[in-house]
């Protein structure tokens, strides 16, 4: 089995036509994806990141995205239900990132941060660990 790198999962679920290197390199992500691979978490981050940041793509559209890739069969998803425990977050209005830390820290008792947004997003949020302000 190979791990595939966050460039090669974008040019897999995103189509930029436009541009003449990802319309070359879109056949190649798609053959690779039809083989037996492994996507790290770490990867599944950054295409997040990826495809809010630079392809603007909207969040539930990200989720459903990401959610058909960790339901393929020849897909080993690191993580894979924290992974989509984080993607429900995501849909939730979570940031992706802090879904993840929360869904990777089941079984703590708590996910201390300094960040007033994510406590008060995640409050909203069944499971996972309480996030709570380090004050």
């Amino acid at each position: 089995m190979k791990a595939l790198d966050t460039n090669v999962l974008i040019r897999f679920l995103v189509d930029d036509p436009d541009d003449r290197e990802a319309a070359r390199q879109r056949p190649l992500a798609v053959r690779a994806l039809s083989e037996r691979v492994f996507l790290p978490v770490t990867v599944l981050l950054e295409a997040e990141w990826v495809m809010r940041g630079f392809y603007e793509v909207h969040r539930a559209e990200i989720a459903r995205a990401l959610r058909g890739v960790c339901a393929l069969d020849n897909v080993t998803v690191d993580s894979r239900d924290a992974v989509l425990t984080a993607l429900d977050a995501l849909q939730s209005g979570l940031d992706f990132a802090d879904a993840l830390h929360m869904a990777l820290s089941e079984g703590c008792q708590a996910l201390q941060t300094f960040d007033r947004g994510f406590a008060k997003k995640s409050a909203r949020l069944n499971g996972g660990p309480k996030v709570e302000l380090l004050r």
